[in-house]
Formats: C-alpha cells, sequence, structure tokens
C-alpha cells in the first residue's frame, strides 16, 4: 500500500510517444495561448482604461475574461512543458495545484455566467430600476463574493483528497484531475464524495437555476413587448447562451470520458474530449462577448491602431 506521503510525483500516462510531431503540437498549443492571452488581455485593458465602460455589463464580462485567463495559465503553460518532455510526470504539489486552479475555474465560470444573466434579466425587466438595483458597489460586492466562494469551494476537495491513501500514482489523462487521483485511493473517500455531490451541486445547480429563472422572466418580457425589446434581449443574450451552452457541452464531455470506460475510444479522442472544456471557452468568449460588441469592438480597434 502506497500512502499519500509516499506519493511524490503522478505519472500523465495518455501522452504519447508523437516523434517530431511533437514539435508541431508545441507550436500549435503555444498559438493558441498566445491567442487566448492576447485576446482576453486587450479587452480587459479596453475595458478598464474606458470610464463609459464601468457598468455591470461590462464588469461582469471583464471578470469572465480574468478567469479565462487564469484557466488558461493553469493547463496551457503545463501542456507545454509536457508535450516537450519525454518523461510525463509531474510533482505532488503541482498536480495538486494545477486541481486547484482548474476547478475553481470552471466554478467561477459557471458563477461569472450566472451573475450575467441575472444582470441581463435585470436590465430588460426592471430598465427603470436597474441603475438602483445593480450600482457599481452591489456589482463589486458580488465579484467578490463569487471569487471567495468558488476557491473555497474548490479548495476543500483538494485537501480531502491530498490526504488520501494511495495504492499508485498513474493518470490516464494529460492533466491532474481530483477525481483520477481519487480512484488510486486505498483508503476511505465516502468524505470526498459526499463533499463532491456537494459542490457540483453548489457549481452547477445553483447557478444553472438562476440562469433558468432569468431567462424564463426574459422570454416572458419578449413575448409580451415591443419589437424593440425583442431584438435588444436576443442581440444582448444570444452571446451568453451560446457562452453557456458551449461550456455546458464541454463539462458534459469531461464528464462523459472520466467517469465511464473509453478504453475502445482512440486516445486522441479522449484528449480533445477532456480538453475542449479548458480551451474552446477561453478561446471564444473574447469573440462571442467582447469583440462582438460595438462599444467594445470600437475601442479595441482605437486602442490597436493608436
Amino acid at each position: 500500500m502506497i500512502n499519500s506521503t509516499k506519493v511524490s510525483y503522478f505519472i500523465l500516462s495518455a501522452y504519447v510517444d508523437t516523434g517530431l510531431l511533437k514539435y508541431l503540437w508545441f507550436m500549435f498549443i503555444l498559438s493558441l495561448y498566445v491567442l487566448i492571452v492576447c485576446s482576453n488581455v486587450l479587452l480587459i485593458v479596453v475595458i478598464c482604461m474606458n470610464r463609459s465602460l464601468h457598468e455591470p455589463m461590462y464588469l461582469f464580462l471583464c471578470s469572465l475574461f480574468v478567469n479565462e485567463l487564469f484557466g488558461s495559465t493553469g493547463l496551457f503553460p503545463f501542456l507545454l512543458v509536457q508535450i516537450l518532455s519525454d518523461i510525463h510526470t509531474v510533482s505532488f504539489s503541482s498536480c495538486y495545484l494545477q486541481i486547484f486552479c482548474l476547478f475553481s475555474y470552471a466554478c467561477m465560470e459557471f458563477f461569472n455566467l450566472a451573475m450575467m444573466s441575472y444582470d441581463r434579466y435585470l436590465a430588460i425587466c426592471y430598465p427603470l430600476q436597474y441603475n438602483t438595483r445593480m450600482t457599481f458597489k452591489r456589482v463589486t460586492f458580488l465579484l467578490t463574493v463569487i471569487w471567495s466562494y468558488a476557491s473555497f469551494l474548490c479548495l476543500v476537495p483538494v485537501i480531502l483528497s491530498s490526504s488520501l491513501q494511495l495504492c499508485g500514482n498513474i493518470i490516464n489523462k494529460v492533466y491532474c484531475d481530483n477525481y483520477s487521483i481519487s480512484k488510486l485511493a486505498c483508503s476511505d473517500i465516502t468524505a470526498s464524495n459526499i463533499y463532491g455531490l456537494f459542490a457540483t451541486g453548489l457549481t452547477i445547480a445553483f447557478p444553472v437555476s438562476l440562469i433558468l429563472f432569468s431567462y424564463m422572466r426574459i422570454l416572458k418580457v419578449c413575448f409580451c413587448g415591443s419589437k424593440q425589446t425583442r431584438q435588444k434581449a436576443v442581440s444582448t443574450c444570444s452571446p451568453h447562451v451560446a457562452s453557456l451552452l458551449n461550456f455546458s457541452f464541454g463539462c458534459f464531455f469531461e464528464i462523459i470520458q472520466s467517469r465511464f470506460d473509453m478504453n475502445d475510444v482512440p486516445n486522441m479522442i479522449r484528449v480533445f474530449l477532456s480538453l475542449y472544456w479548458l480551451t474552446c471557452q477561453p478561446l471564444l468568449n473574447p469573440f462571442l462577448h467582447g469583440l462582438n460588441m460595438k462599444n467594445i469592438r470600437i475601442r479595441c480597434r482605437n486602442l490597436i491602431f493608436l
């Protein structure tokens, strides 16, 4: 029996030897990371520098872009190192640090999307009261709460998992995953499983319930309102719905490939399914939310072509 104090590193077995192709993969992943960093940083700078964009909707977008940077930085530099390495190992502490970063990113993504849907609900359903309900102080408070809450919510499973007794150190993925480590445990994981279900409910059920409530009310107003109201709702809510569906499908792919036996599925497809939620969302959100908005697009063009 190998306990957690004796496991000093984990082996990531999903990597395969691609020979010289690893340099091509390295350049491809690096290009994606550079594109994600540049697009998200550009939008954060534009929102922060322009006081006219210091409105609730843009502040929530800024928080979303910061989270994309956070999640991407927790994954891409690690992937780049592993692609060029001949021995795909990660230290015990680095593995759990990555787990915390990626889980916090997922949690914050759902919370951010929930806050954005609630903001659109107030703007469309209560336009006259919007400025008094969604003040700068309230937005700051909400963002502080969801960032702190997401960090705490994801810290607990990391602590529980790191104290487990392990009977192995091989993870069949290209990055560290809490569920994969739990499968290596040879000690009681009841507490970890119970908290996992509890945390999943808070991470997914609560934000999704708030999103559904917000959009049900928005749809009700749209059906009863004018054509102008419907057009405003569609233009402001469509990118949010697309982002939510994209991230939800990505998380669904990750759950499927982690929880079920997929040995008959080619390794490249399994790797793609496990990475989809961590790569496509940070890549698409700047274009769905930021560059799709005229106010931000104009300011981005002015900043780039000074």
